[in-house]
């Protein structure tokens, strides 16, 4: 008999399931999907070249207890990783920073607005776009909208099928103009790739004496949710249950289905040393897709013969077989639907949300890792 039972091996699942077999619990981890590692998974295609098949994921973090942890499974291949952006043919760095500044006006101006924005905001500071079109200054505010409209609009109207305004802060927040001159898309001490992948790392993870993953397992033909209890294949189960997957799927979209952003991945193979010459860019102004990701720069495998890219188009998710959902659409009107699927879980006192689709909110590797070693924590500490 098991201990906890974990639905879904990303690296929420994984990782709480891994904290509980270390305290001395016996764990089963059911994973809907043919293999363990969620969206992370990556996987050697027909060519010998490692790719992410749900889209590219880059490890980063200020966390020093998620570094730690993390590093018990996995050496790492350290790196700054860098993005730019196609702008009418033009690459210029993002997040727009100092730099891209300098690309875009002849020098003695950029050298004024630098002194500008430094003196406004501060040396180093991340400005979300739409806090700086508030800005009273004309030149601020000239800058705003250039970024606005070449980096900003287009792109996450394609990324998110609505307009800037009808986005959540949340979402928004997380492009901003960056302050500085420092390249890298992220500013975090760590930051780069499992050195033998992601599988590999959540591999080790799930080997422990105390762990039973199960693969091709939809949770819902072996656990019954019922008001007050939880029955696992017919009988009753007490042991704690945390879920990671979507939690309008568990009650058959009984009050209609949550709405999320979808991704379609295009793999090409060509038969030369580069694509791109670097591993992503984004395409803000042109292009149905959002970017393009050239793997064997994102995960330093320059010395692999021929190269594979993956083009993203974004679209509504539909449920449809094949669809994933990747990004909830966050507004009131969604979070009062999801909130009526969470009380549902509220009367079963051993049964967790942990997670992107569980929780209905966007979450970073290193964040909810972190989250699932708290919720560890607290599941071991309320036993004693």
């Amino acid at each position: 008999m098991f201990d906890s039972i974990i639905i879904g091996s990303g690296a929420a699942g994984a990782s709480t399931a891994r904290t509980l077999a270390e305290a001395g619990k016996k764990v089963l981890v059911l994973e809907r999907r043919p293999h363990i590692g969620g969206n992370c998974y990556d996987e050697l295609d027909s060519h010998g070249i490692l790719i992410h098949k749900y889209g590219p994921h880059i490890f980063h973090t200020n966390e020093e207890e998620v570094y730690r942890f993390l590093s018990r499974f996995t050496d790492w291949i350290f790196f700054g990783h860098e993005v730019v952006a196609d702008v009418h043919g033009e690459l210029l760095p993002v997040p727009f920073n100092l730099n891209t500044l300098h690309k875009i006006y002849d020098s003695k101006k950029a050298d004024r607005l630098e002194r500008l924005l430094t003196a406004e905001y501060g040396e180093g500071s991340r400005v979300p776009i739409m806090k700086l079109r508030e800005n009273a200054n004309e030149d601020i505010k000239a800058i705003a909208e250039y970024v606005y409209e070449n980096i900003f609009l287009h792109y996450t109207m394609k990324q998110w099928g609505q307009t800037p305004e009808e986005i959540s802060p949340e979402v928004t927040g997380r492009v901003p103009v960056l302050i500085s001159h420092d390249n890298r898309y992220f500013q975090d001490k760590y930051q780069g790739m499992p050195k033998e992948g992601y599988t590999a790392m959540f591999k080790s993870m799930l080997s422990h004496p105390g762990l039973t993953v199960r693969t091709s397992t939809d949770c819902r033909d072996v656990l019954t949710f019922e008001p007050g209890r939880v029955l696992f294949e017919g009988k009753e189960f007490t042991g704690e249950v945390v879920y990671t997957g979507a939690l309008d799927e568990l009650f058959s979209h009984v009050y209609g289905r949550l709405p999320y952003r979808s991704l379609d991945f295009r793999f090409e193979h060509y038969d030369t040393d580069s694509f791109l010459g670097r591993s992503v860019v984004n395409y803000t102004v042109s292009e149905a897709y959002t970017r393009i990701t050239e793997f064997k720069f994102l995960t330093r495998q320059e010395e692999t013969d021929g190269t594979t890219i993956v083009k993203e188009y974004p679209f509504a998710y539909t449920g449809a077989a094949g669809e994933i959902p990747y990004y909830a659409i966050l507004n009131e009107e969604n979070q009062a639907i999801y909130q009526k699927y969470a009380e549902k879980i509220q009367n079963l006192k051993n049964v967790y949300l942990l997670g992107r689709l569980a929780e209905y909110k966007y979450y970073n590797i290193d964040a909810i890792v972190k989250k699932a070693l708290r919720l560890a924590g607290q599941i071991i500490g309320e036993e004693k």
